[in-house]
């Protein structure tokens, strides 16, 4: 079965349901957290946009209000 693609570019789509991350605002210092249980998948993609973008991000899995996901902080 094929995976589902992200809507736009720099969508994310770790469990084939599409998450909508505003980049822009993704300063610094700050951080967003991805609910999803292919969480390899996710760090993946967030790793090639960050990329992309020439950001250093620090990742982890963690479980937030009783979900499992993955946590990314912007560290430069």
């Amino acid at each position: 079965m094929a995976r589902p693609k992200p809507l736009k570019k720099y969508d994310l789509c770790p469990d084939g349901v599409t998450v909508i991350v505003d980049w822009d605002q993704f300063s610094v210092g700050s951080s967003f957290f991805v609910p999803c249980i292919d969480t390899e998948n996710c760090k993946e993609q967030v790793l090639k946009v960050a990329k992309e973008k020439k950001f250093t991000v620090e990742v982890r899995r963690r479980i937030e209000d009783g979900k499992w996901g993955v946590r990314f902080w912007r560290t430069l």
